[in-house]
């Protein structure tokens, strides 16, 4: 009996995900006289503003996860090591972004960005630094879990004693111990710049939502291939982290 509601469950939970997506591969296939054609598709690389604003929102998310990593890692391992009275204000201050709705943060940057603009230049990776604020709480969370899964004390100490470095701490002790939390924190921060649309939209920027919702209103195929696209590629980054994080806990089980 088990099995079968197991099974049942699944199936739901399975057609809750897929027949969404299938029905906007159909509706992105739909050609003149109801025949099939490919040409939405084949229109996404065609479209120099729309290939733009795809590798702008791709390298936001790499720099934003990259930004987000290295201020959290270090900080939040010397924290747990040093500083622990700061836990609790530190977890507070990087879940505080969470609770404040994306208008009002765009109220808040939109000075700072003034300066930003002055002296960076109005280029979309500026962005970074307002994206790195917006998955502070996510990333946060992700490398809370990671480094609670551990005895970080323990294996700080013990790399100490043999001579090693903060540094070399951090680099080859600390962060292959919380590789799959590291790889989680990134693929949520992946996720969430590539889906973001109200603080690049308010802040006039030209990412990959923005002209999705610019082509929606006069080529709504193009648009819905573009989304189908992108919630295709965090699904493989999906894959990939529960394939690594599989391969990592099989080897620990190894070892062990």
């Amino acid at each position: 009996m088990a099995v079968v509601v197991r099974r049942l469950v699944l199936l739901v939970l399975g057609a809750f995900f897929l027949v969404p997506l299938l029905a906007m591969a159909e509706f992105s296939t739909r050609g003149a006289g109801g025949s099939r054609s490919l040409e939405s598709w084949t229109a996404i690389g065609s479209d120099p503003d729309l290939v733009e604003a795809i590798l702008a929102s791709v390298q936001l998310a790499v720099t934003s996860s990259v930004l987000v990593l290295v201020l959290l890692v270090p900080t939040m391992t010397w924290i747990r090591l040093r500083l622990p009275v700061l836990r609790r204000l530190v977890e507070f201050l990087c879940l505080l972004p969470i609770t404040i709705p994306a208008i009002v943060l765009v109220v808040g940057m939109a000075p700072l960005y003034a300066w930003v603009d002055y002296f960076l230049g109005d280029s979309p990776w500026t962005l970074t630094f307002a994206y790195a604020v917006l998955v502070l709480p996510f990333a946060y969370r992700a490398i809370d879990a990671g480094l609670s899964a551990i005895d970080l004390k323990t294996l700080a100490e013990a790399a100490r004693s043999l001579g090693a470095s903060w540094g070399t701490v951090l680099v080859r002790v600390v962060v292959p111990n919380i590789r799959t939390a590291l790889i989680g924190a990134s693929l949520l921060s992946v996720a969430l710049v590539l889906g973001e649309f109200t603080i690049a939209s308010l802040l006039n920027f030209d990412t990959l939502q923005v002209q999705v919702n610019l082509l929606g209103k006069r080529n709504a195929g193009v648009s819905i291939a573009v989304s189908l696209l992108s919630l295709l590629f965090a699904f493989v980054l999906l894959f990939l982290l529960s394939f690594v994080g599989g391969r990592r806990g099989s080897s620990a089980v190894e070892e062990g």
